[in-house]
């Protein structure tokens, strides 16, 4: 496995052994980790709510629903999903899905074309575990820019201080003091918060 790649974690619902045992077959074990498989669709979203989880794969139907709503669901949660349906329905349920970016391939299948699908599922996978991180990122510069603008506003406020004024001081603060503007800014707020 190359450096810094991640390992997924699957989660098989509704696979008899032998969909088990194909997985384990064609996925290299150094790049995927399989839970323990689940039976039912409630089974699948217990699971999911209380560990993490990257890729599922559907064998469809489950015992307590066909699973497209769970499929979608899944999906929404930025997993990976590949959902294994019978020729006879794939064109409805791949039309329904598709969307929420699930990937469906209609059963029976070959071992290849579980391979093509699974690659593809992991690339999406990792795509999204990208834009997760920048969207953190982002939301995280949001929150800072928050944080120094309430600073900069109570400076002008309490000391009479423009606000190119303010945007220095904080700044010649966060340098002096080696801190970043936003641990300043919190400072500078807590100050005011408590009334000195």
């Amino acid at each position: 496995m190359a450096a810094g790649k991640t390992k997924y974690r699957v989660l098989v619902a509704g696979g008899n052994e032998k969909l088990c045992e194909l997985l384990s077959e064609i996925l290299p074990k150094n790049e995927y980790a399989f839970l323990p498989p689940a039976k039912t669709a409630g089974e699948v979203r217990r699971l999911t709510m209380d560990r993490s989880v990257d890729l599922v794969i559907l064998n469809a139907p489950l015992k307590d629903e066909f699973g497209i709503q769970l499929a979608q669901d899944l999906a929404e949660n930025n997993m990976g999903v590949l959902l294994l349906t019978g020729s006879d329905v794939f064109e409805q349920v791949s039309y329904r899905v598709e969307q929420s970016g699930v990937i469906t391939l209609a059963k029976p299948t070959t071992k290849q074309s579980m391979y093509i699908a699974l690659r593809a599922l992991t690339a999406l996978r990792s795509k999204l575990l990208q834009m997760e991180q920048k969207t953190k990122a982002l939301q995280q510069k949001v929150a800072d820019i928050h944080t120094v603008n309430h600073a900069k506003w109570l400076l002008i406020q309490h000391d009479n201080m423009t606000e190119n004024e303010a945007h220095r001081f904080i700044e010649k603060q966060a340098m002096d003091m080696r801190l970043s503007r936003r641990e300043v800014a919190e400072s500078i707020i807590r100050t005011y918060d408590m009334g000195f």
